[in-house]
């Protein structure tokens, strides 16, 4: 056998792209066994690898819409849930308030309340000129205390009679007066805020037209005369 027979006897030089990453398309290689399962992989790895491409490249929008949804739904429930504690809250917060004002206030009316018949003999006391010295100074504290408190007396002449402040105990008629008058106050009446804590004792005058009066005290003066 001569030389130049041996030289083309020899193998074929093969050269195999080994390389993990396909320059053309940029993605990752699946590594295939040798011999001709290699070449099988190799010469399908670019099908393989454009349809891996061409699938990453598809955007998964229905999935993210659904997801983006559902996160804005839980943020919707989760913000009206805080709307509505927040809104309980306030409200919880007004009624204890507005409980806690009543309870001061109904306490302060009660202890008014039992004061009353003190503040009706200073009344008679000043009104027959024995509220002088100390006394009266001490009995003017009180006064003012208990008007920074809220207390507060009504019932005066003139004032037109009102059924629910006032307590008719006399009852007379004059043509002076053009409805129900209050004309004199036996006893003062007393509230606390809204809360009245005693009517009025008074003397009330309702109208009555001139004529009719006339005529009774005509009436009056024959029967003196017959008399």
């Amino acid at each position: 056998m001569s030389r130049n027979e041996g030289e083309q006897q020899e193998e074929p030089v093969v050269v195999r792209d080994r390389r993990r990453i396909d320059p053309e398309t940029g993605q990752p290689r699946t590594p295939a066994p040798n011999g001709d399962e290699a070449q099988v992989a190799e010469s399908m790895s670019g099908t393989l690898d454009e349809d891996s491409v061409e699938q990453a490249e598809q955007p998964e929008q229905p999935a993210a819409e659904d997801e983006r949804s559902d996160l804005q739904k839980q943020v919707d429930d989760l913000t009206a849930d805080l709307k509505r504690v927040t809104a309980e809250y306030a409200n919880y917060r007004k009624r204890v308030e507005r409980d806690r004002e009543s309870v001061i206030a109904s306490a302060k009316a009660s202890v008014a309340g039992e004061l009353l018949t003190v503040l009706d003999d200073l009344e008679r006391a000043e009104s027959h000129g024995d509220l002088t010295g100390a006394f009266k100074a001490v009995a003017d504290k009180l006064v003012g205390a208990l008007n920074s408190a809220g207390l507060e007396h009504f019932g005066a002449e003139g004032d037109e009679f009102d059924p629910s402040v006032h307590e008719a105990v006399q009852h007379s008629t004059s043509p002076e007066v053009s409805g129900p008058t209050v004309t004199a106050v036996l006893r003062r009446g007393y509230r606390f805020g809204e809360r009245v804590l005693r009517p009025a004792m008074v003397a009330v005058t309702d109208h009555e037209p001139a004529g009719e009066a006339q005529s009774g005290e005509s009436e009056s003066g024959e029967s003196t005369e017959q008399e």
